[in-house]
């Protein structure tokens, strides 16, 4: 019933950018704390960014403030990652998750929805 779908990943070049979408359903969005995770073979999942379900506060990982920009559109179920001024160390399968009254949303331990995950490959 619950379902995050991300699309929108691809193969970009360093300074590039990138929009991803993450289309929810079977919950009310404005109701969950959503955001974008990341994770690189071998490596463990890390936060990118998120929107608190108390207040809407956005929340970034301090190495993607000023270049990525998360937003959502509770109407649409929709949540997305505008990435900028990309760099191969962004390639990653980048996760959409949700989490029901969530506020400090940068945990991926703290999440209970996920989707399957796009891949973003930043290389010239």
């Amino acid at each position: 019933q619950v379902q995050l779908v991300e699309s929108g990943g691809g193969l970009v070049q360093p300074g590039g950018s990138l929009r991803l979408s993450c289309t929810a359903s079977g919950f009310a969005l404005d109701y969950y704390a959503i955001g974008w995770f990341r994770q690189v073979p071998g490596k463990e999942r890390e936060g990118v960014s998120c929107i608190s379900s108390s207040d809407g506060t956005t929340h970034y990982a301090d190495s993607m403030k000023g270049r990525f920009a998360i937003s959502k559109d509770n109407a649409k179920s929709t949540v997305y990652l505008q990435m900028t001024s990309l760099k191969p160390e962004d390639t990653a399968i980048y996760y959409c998750a949700a989490d029901p009254y969530g506020s400090s949303c940068l945990e991926p331990y703290g999440m209970d929805y996920w989707g399957k995950g796009t891949l973003v490959t930043v290389s010239s």
